[in-house]
């Protein structure tokens, strides 16, 4: 874990050391995703986020591939067709 002091200002801006930024692929910049768990912050790229949603996903789901967005495209086609 890295651990690096950082400052708030008064409007509520935060700076992210660059060491920080390049950690986690945002030495240009980007979109992140803020969360606040109890009393911590965290920031997250939108990558991650994402990435972390389909783990989920696929967790609750299992590996059925009836249960994925393609099988569920083709069954609503098909009933598109027999209307």
């Amino acid at each position: 874990m890295t651990v690096v002091k950082a400052k708030v200002s008064e409007s509520g801006r935060l700076s992210i050391p660059a060491e920080l930024r390049r950690a986690i692929g945002l030495e240009h910049g980007g979109d992140v995703v803020v969360e606040l768990d109890g009393q911590d912050i965290r920031i997250r790229t939108v990558e991650q986020a994402v990435a972390q949603a389909q783990a989920l996903v696929r967790q609750a789901l299992g590996n059925r591939p009836e249960a994925s967005v393609d099988a569920f495209l083709a069954e609503r086609r098909r009933e598109a067709e027999r209307e």
